[in-house]
C-alpha cells in the first residue's frame, strides 16, 4: 500500500524559523496526524536548503565555516520543530550525500537528453531569492521585483533547463487536473504566470565554491539552489537506489509551501523537471497565503519578524501560572487563523483573543464542567442507564464528518469551526437542560442523560483537535480514562464509553489569561448618553466626513453563535488582504450555515470593542426591518476588499 507523501519545503538557513515557516510545517504535521488517525501510512518529509550562495555569504559574514553555520542552523530548526510537536518521518539536508548524489545524475541525465544545455546569461540577478529576472520585469531602481533590494548584473556562462518545451504539456496537465494546484486563486496565479510565456531557465551559478559541482564540468560551476532544492523530494524516497520499488512513497500526495515560491518554482519549473524525468507528478500543490504584521510582509529590516517559540513565552508570561499547553495553542491559533487563498495579519492580541475565547471559554470550559458535574452528581463515573440525545448525536456526527472534509482539503480554519460548532451546540444545550438543576430537583436519570451527551461530545473532541493539539487530545483523552486518543472511526459512533466507567479527576486545561497590571482594559462599549442639544434625525453631514467611513466587501469564512446570547454571532471575514473576526447580532435573522461564503459590506475603520469576551473588529452594514437585521450585499460577486463608495 502506498504511503501518503507529504511535504514541506526545505527552508533556507541563512536565518531562524519565523511564523511563516511554522505555518507552513505544523500544517503539514496536523495533516500527517490527520491521515494517520484515518489510518494510512504517512511519510512526511522537511528539512534545510543549504547550498545556496547567500547562505556562504552570510557564514562569511559571520567569520565561520560555511559547514559549520549549515549545520549549526539545520541543529537549530530541528530543535524548533519538535518543541513545536513537529513528528516529520525525515529530515532532509541538502548537503547530504545521497542528496548530492540525486542532483548530479539527474543534471547529467537532462543534459545527455537534451533538455539542458549550455548558454550564456547576461542581465539582472537577485542574491536573496537567487533568481534571474528579464529585462521587462526590472524597474530603473533596479531592485528586486519580489523582495526590494538590490539587484546585481550578471555576465556568465551557463546551462539551461529547456522549460519552455513543456509550456503546453504543463499547461494541459493543470486543466485536466483542477486539484493539482490549490487554493483556485494560486491555480489562476500559475496560470496568469504561464500566460506570459514561459522562458528557459538557467540552472547553473559561477563564481562560488559552494554548492553541488555541475558534472562533468571543468569551470567550477555550480548547480543552481533551486533546480537542486526542488529534487530533495526525489532523494528522500531514495530513488537512485530501490528501483521501481520507491513507488510506495512517490509521487506525492500533498505538497505544502507558502505562495510566493508557488507559481515560478513548484508549480512550473517542478513539474516540468518531473516530466523531462518521465517521472509522475505529485498529486497536490497547496500554496497558503502569508502572515502579515500590521499589513506589511513580516521583515527582520522592518522589525515585525515574530520567531514561533518566542510567541509561544509570551503567552506564557502573560498567563501568570503555569502554561502545559501553550505550545498546542499556538498551533491551534497557526491553524484557525491560517491563510488559506488571502493573507492573514498576525497579532499577540488576536492570539490572546483566540486563547481566552475559543480555548478557554470553550473547550477548556466544555471539559471541565462536564467532568466536574460528574464527579459532583455521580461520583466520577458515567451514570447508569445514561443515553446521548439522538438530535445532538446526529449533529456529531454530521460535524465530524464536515471537519473531516475540511482537513482533506486543507482547510483548517473551516474544519476546526466545524468542530467548534459542537462546543457551541453541548453550551446551549447544558443552559436550556440545566443538569445542575435537574439533579437538585430530584431528577438524577435526566440529568445523567444530559451530561453523558456532553461526555460523548468531550470523547469525540479529542478526536477532531488532535491534528491541532496532540497533547491536548492526549490530556482529554487522560481525563476519559482511555488509553490513547481514539481513532477518526470513534467520531462516527456515539454512546461508545460504557456505564460506571470511571473518569479522572478534573483538571483545568486552559487557565484564562489575566491582564496585567496597568495594561489598558477594552471595557464594554457603554450605552450611548444623549447629547445635551438633541440633533435632528436628519442632519447633513459634509462629504469629508462620510469619507471618513472606511467600507469594504468582505466574504463571511466561518460563523458561529457566541454561548449564552440568542442574537450574538461570531463571524470570519475575509477582506482580500486581512482577516477579522467580528460580533453581529444577526441570529435572529440568519443561521450560522447561511452566512457563511455569503459577500456582506463591512464598516472597518470602526473603533474595536469587546463583546461577551470576543474582540469584534468592524461592523456589518444591515437595513432595520421591523426590528431585524437584513444584511446588505453587493448584486453581484466582487473581489474581497473592495471599497464602497
Amino acid at each position: 500500500m502506498k504511503r501518503y507523501y507529504i511535504t514541506t519545503p526545505i527552508y533556507y538557513v541563512n536565518s531562524v524559523p519565523h511564523i511563516g515557516t511554522a505555518l507552513t510545517t505544523i500544517v503539514a504535521d496536523a495533516c500527517a496526524r490527520y491521515q494517520k488517525r484515518r489510518g494510512r501510512a504517512v511519510y512526511f518529509l522537511t528539512g534545510t536548503d543549504e547550498n545556496a550562495p547567500k547562505v556562504h555569504r552570510v557564514a562569511q559574514e559571520k567569520g565561520i565555516p560555511t559547514q559549520q553555520f549549515v549545520d549549526e542552523m539545520a541543529e537549530v530548526f530541528e530543535n524548533t520543530w519538535r518543541a513545536l510537536h513537529i513528528e516529520y518521518d525525515v529530515f532532509m539536508r541538502t548537503t547530504e550525500e545521497r542528496h548530492k548524489r540525486t542532483a548530479t545524475e539527474v543534471f547529467r541525465r537532462l543534459r545527455q537528453q537534451g533538455d539542458i544545455y549550455e548558454g550564456r546569461y547576461e542581465g539582472w540577478y537577485c542574491v536573496s531569492c537567487e533568481t534571474f529576472f528579464a529585462l521587462n520585469k526590472v524597474g530603473d531602481e533596479r531592485t528586486c521585483p519580489d523582495c526590494g533590494k538590490p539587484l546585481e548584473y550578471r555576465d556568465e556562462p551557463c546551462y539551461y533547463f529547456r522549460l519552455s518545451t513543456y509550456t503546453e504539456r504543463l499547461r494541459d496537465h493543470i486543466l485536466s487536473h483542477p486539484h493539482f494546484i490549490e487554493p483556485e486563486v494560486r491555480r489562476n496565479e500559475t496560470l496568469g504566470f504561464m500566460a506570459e510565456g514561459l522562458q528557459d531557465v538557467a540552472v547553473s551559478r559561477s563564481g562560488t565554491d559552494w554548492g553541488i559541482p555541475v558534472p562533468d564540468d571543468s569551470s567550477g560551476a555550480v548547480i543552481y539552489v533551486w533546480f537542486d532544492a526542488l529534487l530533495n523530494y526525489l532523494t528522500a524516497t531514495d530513488w537512485l537506489d530501490r528501483g521501481d520499488t520507491y513507488l510506495d512513497t512517490w509521487p506525492p500526495d500533498l505538497q505544502l509551501m507558502g505562495k510566493d515560491i508557488l507559481p515560478r518554482f513548484h508549480a512550473t519549473i517542478w513539474p516540468a523537471m518531473l516530466m523531462a524525468l518521465g517521472l509522475p507528478l505529485p498529486e497536490r500543490l497547496y500554496g497558503h497565503g502569508w502572515w502579515i504584521v500590521n499589513k506589511q510582509k513580516m521583515s527582520k529590516s522592518l522589525g515585525n519578524v515574530y520567531a514561533p517559540l518566542e510567541v509561544v513565552q509570551t503567552l506564557s508570561e502573560n498567563a501568570g501560572c503555569e502554561m502545559p499547553y501553550a505550545v498546542d495553542a499556538f498551533r491551534y491559533y497557526m491553524l484557525r487563523e491560517m491563510p488559506t487563498d488571502s493573507d492573514a495579519e498576525f497579532s499577540l492580541q488576536g492570539f490572546e483573543t483566540r486563547y481566552n475565547g475559543d480555548l478557554a471559554n470553550d473547550l477548556g470550559n466544555l471539559v471541565h464542567r462536564t467532568l466536574s458535574m460528574l464527579h459532583r452528581y455521580f461520583g466520577g463515573r458515567v451514570p447508569e442507564g445514561a443515553r446521548i440525545d439522538d438530535t445532538l448525536a446526529h449533529l456529531f456526527v454530521q460535524q465530524a464528518t464536515r471537519t473531516a472534509e475540511a482537513y482533506e482539503a486543507v482547510d483548517f480554519p473551516r474544519g476546526l469551526s466545524e468542530a467548534w460548532a459542537i462546543i457551541s451546540a453541548v453550551n446551549r444545550y447544558y443552559d436550556e437542560q440545566a443538569p445542575w438543576t435537574l439533579h437538585k430537583q430530584g431528577e438524577t436519570q435526566r440529568a445523567g442523560q444530559v451530561l453523558y451527551t456532553g461526555l460523548e461530545a468531550v470523547r469525540i473532541l479529542s478526536v477532531l483537535v488532535e491534528p491541532a493539539m496532540p497533547q491536548v487530545a492526549r490530556e482529554i483523552a487522560r481525563l476519559l480514562n482511555l488509553e490513547s486518543v481514539p481513532d477518526w472511526n470513534a467520531t462516527h459512533q456515539v454512546g461508545v464509553l460504557a456505564m460506571e466507567h470511571p473518569l479522572q479527576e478534573p483538571k483545568p486545561i486552559f487557565p484564562r489569561l489575566q491582564a496585567k497590571p496597568n495594561a489598558p482594559v477594552v471595557q464594554e462599549p457603554a450605552q450611548p448618553q444623549p447629547e445635551p442639544k438633541q440633533a435632528p434625525s436628519d442632519a447633513l453631514i459634509t462629504l469629508e466626513q462620510f469619507q471618513r467611513l472606511k467600507i469594504r466587501v468582505a466574504t463571511v469564512r466561518s460563523a458561529e453563535p457566541i454561548p449564552n446570547t440568542q442574537k450574538l454571532l461570531k463571524l470570519t471575514v475575509d477582506l482580500g488582504d486581512e482577516r477579522r473576526t467580528i460580533v453581529a447580532g444577526i441570529a435572529e435573522t440568519y443561521s450560522p450555515e447561511a452566512l457563511v461564503g455569503r459577500q456582506v459590506l463591512v464598516l472597518v475603520n470602526l473603533q474595536p470593542a469587546t463583546l461577551r469576551g470576543v474582540v469584534s473588529e468592524g461592523m456589518l452594514l444591515a437595513a432595520d426591518v421591523e426590528g431585524k437585521a437584513i444584511l446588505l450585499n453587493p448584486d453581484q460577486s466582487v473581489p474581497n476588499g473592495a471599497c464602497v463608495r
